[in-house]
C-alpha cells in the first residue's frame, strides 16, 4: 500500500515563534534501503517449463520434405499477383491491427505494474486565506486577526517495500501477458496468410470450373439448336430433344452457382485485405501454379516455432506468477512516505530557512483474519495455473494432430489428383467414342448425353482435387509455424 501523506500545514496569525532550521538528508536513507528491497525474496513458485510428451517422428513422413519452414512460402506458388495480396493483407488487415494495438496496449501494463517498485515523488502547493467567526468565538484577544493567511509547498514521496515480492510477481506475469499477445498477434498474422493464400487459391479454382461450365454450356446450347432442327426435320423424336434440353440446362444453372461464389469468396478476400467489398486481381491459372515443397521438421522443433504453443506458455508463466502474488498478501504491506516543503504566513517567507519542514513516516498494514478471502484467492490462482496448464498441454497435442493430419493430407490429396486425372482421361476418351458410335449410327443420342455428363463433372472435381493439393500445402506451413512469421511481422510495421 503506498501511502501519500498531504502536506503539514501550520496555521499562525503573525510571523511570531517561526520553527528552527532542520536539514533531511532523503536520499541518504532511501537509496540504500531499495537495494535491500529489490534484492528480497519472493514467495510463489519460480516457474518451470512443463515435460511434454513429444513424439519420436511423424506418422505420415514425405520423402521430399525440405527445409523450408522458414521461408516466405506463399511466394513458392510462383504467383506475384498472390505475393501482392499477401503484402496488401499483411499491411492493412484490421484484425492484424487490433492486435498490434493490443500488444501497445500489455506493454503499456507492464509499465504500470512495474512503476510500483519505485518511489512515487508528487508535490503540492497551495494558499488559502481564512477568517474566524466571532459569533462561535465571541472575542479574539488583542492582537490577533480574524483573517489568517497560509501558504505551503512540498514534495512528498509514498514507496511500498516489495518485501515479498508481491510486486515483483504482479510485474512478471505482466511480462508473460506481454509476450503472449506477441505472440497472439503472430498467430494472427499466420492464419491471414494461410487465408489469403487458402482465398486465391479457391478464387482460381472457380475461375476455372467457371470457364468449364461456360464453355460446356456454349457446346450444349449448339447441340440443342441442332437437334431442334432435326426434330423439325423428323430426324429425332421429342424425346431426344427433350434430353439434349436438360443437359442444356443442367450446365445452365452451374454458371450462375458459380459466379455467386465467385462475387462471394471476392467480397471475404477483399476484408481480409483491408479493403471494401469488391473485384480482385487475378494472376496464374490454377493449374498453372507452382507445387510449393514439403516443410521439414520433427515434433520437438514444433514447440518453439508455432506462436499459439508460445502464446500458452506465456501464459503458464503468467498464471504461476499470480500464485505469488496471492501468497504475499499474507503478510505484511511496509510502506514508507516522506515529505519535505515550506510552510508559511506570508508568502514573502515561504521559501526561506526558517520555513522548511519534513515528515518521515512508516506504516505497516496486515491481514489478521478475513473470513476466507486470501485462501480463496490462493486456491483461485492456483486452479486457474493447472487450468492453463492442461490447456498449454492441449495446445501441443493439438499442434501434433494438426501437422499430421497436414502430412497425410498431402500424401492422398495428391493420390486423388493423380486417380482424378485419369479419370478425366477416360471420360475424355469415353466420350469421343460414343460420338464416334453415334454418327455411325451404332448407339442413340442417349450415351452421348451420358459421356458428356460424366465428363462434366470430372473436369469439375478435377478442378477442385487440384485446388485441394494447393491448400493442403498452405496448411501445412500454417500447422509447422516457422521463422517466416516474424518476416511477415515486419511488413505490418510499415
Amino acid at each position: 500500500m503506498i501511502k501519500q501523506i498531504s502536506i503539514y500545514r501550520v496555521q499562525k496569525s503573525s510571523r511570531k515563534n517561526k520553527p528552527d532550521k532542520v536539514s533531511f538528508p532523503l536520499s541518504s536513507f532511501l537509496f540504500p534501503l531499495m537495494a535491500v528491497v529489490l534484492s528480497g525474496c519472493m514467495v510463489g513458485p519460480d516457474y518451470e517449463k512443463p515435460e511434454v510428451d513429444t513424439p519420436a517422428a511423424w506418422r505420415y513422413e514425405v520423402s521430399e520434405a525440405a527445409d523450408t519452414v522458414n521461408t516466405a512460402w506463399w511466394r513458392q506458388f510462383d504467383d506475384p499477383v498472390l505475393d501482392e495480396l499477401v503484402d496488401e493483407a499483411l499491411q492493412n488487415n484490421k484484425d492484424v491491427r487490433i492486435a498490434v494495438a493490443r500488444v501497445e496496449e500489455f506493454s503499456a501494463r507492464v509499465d504500470i505494474t512495474r512503476s510500483g517498485l519505485f518511489p512515487q515523488v508528487g508535490y503540492t502547493g497551495g494558499a488559502e486565506r481564512n477568517q474566524t467567526s466571532l459569533e462561535t468565538v465571541g472575542s479574539l484577544p488583542a492582537g490577533i486577526s480574524r483573517t489568517n493567511d497560509l501558504y505551503n509547498a512540498a514534495l512528498n514521496v509514498g514507496w511500498e517495500l516489495d518485501l515479498w515480492g508481491k510486486i515483483r510477481r504482479a510485474t512478471e506475469a505482466a511480462r508473460a501477458d506481454l509476450l503472449a499477445s506477441e505472440e497472439s498477434k503472430r498467430t494472427v498474422i499466420l492464419s491471414l496468410v494461410s487465408a489469403v493464400a487458402s482465398s486465391y487459391i479457391s478464387l482460381r479454382t472457380l475461375d476455372k470450373q467457371l470457364v468449364i461450365a461456360t464453355d460446356t454450356l456454349a457446346t450444349r446450347k449448339d447441340t440443342l439448336r441442332l437437334f431442334e432442327l432435326k426434330f423439325k426435320g423428323g430426324v429425332v423424336s421429342n424425346l431426344e430433344v427433350a434430353q439434349v434440353r436438360s443437359e442444356y440446362e443442367q450446365a445452365a444453372v452451374r454458371v450462375p452457382a458459380l459466379e455467386r461464389q465467385l462475387a462471394i469468396l471476392e467480397n471475404a478476400l477483399s476484408v481480409l485485405l483491408g479493403r471494401n467489398p469488391g473485384t480482385i486481381s487475378r494472376g496464374k491459372n490454377i493449374y498453372d501454379l507452382t507445387l510449393p515443397e514439403v516443410p521439414e521438421g520433427i515434433p520437438s522443433e514444433l514447440l518453439e516455432r508455432r506462436p499459439d504453443i508460445r502464446q500458452a506458455e506465456q501464459n503458464l508463466i503468467a498464471a504461476n506468477a499470480q500464485i505469488g502474488v496471492a501468497k504475499a498478501q499474507y503478510f505484511p504491506s511496509i510502506s514508507l512516505t516522506g515529505l519535505f516543503g515550506y510552510a508559511s504566513v506570508a508568502l514573502s517567507d515561504l521559501f526561506s530557512s526558517t520555513a522548511n519542514l519534513w515528515e518521515l513516516g512508516g506504516l505497516a498494514l496486515g491481514p489478521i483474519f478475513t473470513g476466507g478471502q486470501l485462501t480463496g484467492q490462493l486456491r483461485a490462482s492456483e486452479a486457474v495455473q493447472r487450468q492453463v496448464l492442461t490447456g498449454y498441454l492441449q495446445t501441443v497435442q493439438n499442434a501434433f494432430r494438426e501437422v499430421d493430419d497436414a502430412l497425410v493430407s498431402i500424401q492422398k490429396r495428391r493420390e486423388e489428383l493423380d486417380a482424378q486425372g485419369r479419370q478425366v482421361d477416360a471420360l475424355k476418351e469415353y466420350e469421343h467414342l460414343a460420338q464416334v458410335n453415334y454418327d455411325e449410327g451404332q448407339v442413340s443420342f442417349i450415351e452421348v448425353l451420358d459421356a458428356q455428363r460424366k465428363l462434366f463433372d470430372a473436369e469439375l472435381i478435377y478442378a477442385q482435387s487440384q485446388s485441394d493439393v494447393y491448400t493442403s500445402f498452405v496448411t501445412m506451413y500454417k500447422v509447422m509455424g516457422g521463422g517466416w512469421v516474424l518476416e511477415a511481422e515486419e511488413k505490418t510495421k510499415q
